[in-house]
């Protein structure tokens, strides 16, 4: 009477268990990539990728964002803005120019990283023969920024008002 009902009990322990294993794992974030033909990160042109990509770079200089255009097909800019006194949040924009044999197509990727000011505190100790030792905070101001999470940006609004930039500068 009593070993069926422990074999129910470790049946179900196992199964509680196995299911609590499966829920704290999440789901590989490449299955939910689409790969889709049209997306809001190119932009079609008539005009010769340098040409584009320098459109691109003055775009980026117009709202100002720091250039490297050591390569002149791919620009990448970057900017910081602190929302508030604690935090900081960095836009790196990429754009890279390239021919399709019937036009130009620009591509854009934008990438957010975050940032949060961490203070960091420190302690001495004194340790004496005998009686032991002792651990005192001692207060210091050391700060940081930290680097909390990153991401590349999606929002096809975004990349639109890019694109209607550098649309109207080539015009």
């Amino acid at each position: 009477m009593y070993r069926p009902l422990r074999l129910r009990l470790l049946a179900a322990f196992t199964l509680a268990a196995s299911l609590a294993g499966c829920a704290s794992k999440p789901a590989p974030v490449y299955r939910a990539e689409a790969f889709e033909a049209e997306t809001p990160f190119q932009y079609h042109s008539d005009l010769p990728p340098l040409v584009l990509c320098e459109y691109g770079k003055r775009a980026l200089l117009s709202q100002a964002y720091e250039v490297d255009a050591s390569v002149p097909s791919n620009i990448r800019g970057s900017k910081f803005f602190q929302p508030d006194a604690d935090h900081q949040v960095q836009l790196r924009i990429t754009l890279t120019c390239m021919s399709t044999g019937r036009d130009t197509t620009i591509y854009a990727n934008a990438l957010q990283t975050r940032f949060e000011l961490k203070s960091g505190g420190s302690s001495t100790g004194l340790s004496v023969a005998g009686l032991g030792s002792l651990s005192v905070p001692w207060p210091t101001d050391k700060s940081s920024l930290v680097k909390v999470g990153e991401e590349t940006i999606t929002d096809a609004e975004f990349y639109r008002r890019l694109f209607v930039l550098i649309e109207n500068l080539a015009e």
